[in-house]
């Protein structure tokens, strides 16, 4: 063999082993949100399983309020068809006092929670109503607070290699709520995902935005990366978007729309997934939809 055919081989073998070493990227995060009751309806979760599998959804995010040995045997289930349990935890239901932000024993009380979710499976732990309630005095040092919070969480997962995903408010997209004290570019470099909830229904005029939930979507996830130096967001970025408008009622056909508008916004908006909520778990419009719908 010539010396110059043997040089070109060893160049195609640089290239195809280079290839071939480049890290696999993570599929997107598909996902929709499960009350506890759902969880434990065994009927109802095999259906969810079967259409959510079906259509590309690999997520599902789930309340746990109080450990049973039914929602236990059920999550097994999600495990063997190959869906992501992550475990919603509501930490301060309708929002903390200065007292309960400040508790260590609240916060032990809901650790334990974490712990029999992680126990059940679960692969992250996702916080919400992870806040102040709305009456308290408007102040940076809230968020700073809440932080503390996010801090002592995320240091029990680190221990574990759990991820740690937060809710906040769709508002805290453009820039920090100091009332409730969520500030995202704070709290960014303290968990591994955050999940704006940027609802189209949460933003005034509402008539507007629910005419345009595009637009309110995709505005919001720009305004996130506007909030970091380059438009670099150092955390993944997953939100939640709706499946109706509760203010603004919708035919059939406009609701398919609705939400066919909201997933292309996440898509062109660089976010890292998209969890769909609906409060009663009514999720066929989305399966419709999804088994209609292909990314571009």
């Amino acid at each position: 063999m010539k010396p110059t055919h043997l040089k070109a081989i060893l160049a195609i073998l640089v290239i195809v082993i280079s290839f071939y070493s480049l890290p696999v990227q993570a599929a997107m995060s598909k996902g929709i949100y499960l009350t506890q009751e759902t969880v434990e309806n065994t009927a109802l979760l095999n259906y969810l399983i079967k259409r959510a599998k079906a259509v590309g959804i690999n997520t599902f995010v789930a309340d746990l309020e109080i450990p049973s040995k039914r929602y236990e045997h059920n999550i097994k289930l999600l495990k063997e068809a190959g869906i992501v349990y992550i475990a919603r935890i509501i930490v301060f239901p309708g929002g903390a006092s200065r007292e309960q932000m400040e508790s260590i024993p609240y916060r032990e009380k809901k650790y334990r929670l974490v712990q029999k979710a992680i126990d059940y499976g679960a692969l992250a732990i996702q916080l919400d109503y992870i806040r102040y309630n709305t009456q308290q005095r408007g102040s940076s040092q809230n968020a700073e607070n809440v932080l503390k919070v996010i801090n002592w969480f995320k240091n029990r997962l680190a221990a574990q290699d759990i991820p740690l995903q937060i809710d906040v408010f769709g508002i805290a997209s453009f820039g920090e709520s100091k009332y409730i004290g969520q500030n995202i570019k704070l709290f960014a470099k303290s968990v591994d995902v955050i999940c704006p909830m940027v609802y189209p229904s949460h933003f005034e005029p509402y008539r507007y935005y629910a005419q345009r939930p595009y637009q309110i979507v995709y505005d919001s996830l720009n305004a996130i990366k506007d909030q970091f130096p380059n438009k670099n967001v150092p955390v993944k970025i997953i939100p939640y978007i709706e499946l109706s408008n509760y203010r603004y009622p919708l035919s059939h056909s406009k609701k398919l729309d609705y939400i066919v508008a909201q997933i292309k916004a996440t898509e062109n908006g660089g976010a890292d997934g998209w969890y769909v909520w609906s409060p009663h778990n009514l999720y066929d419009n989305l399966f419709q939809v999804l088994s209609n719908y292909h990314a571009k």
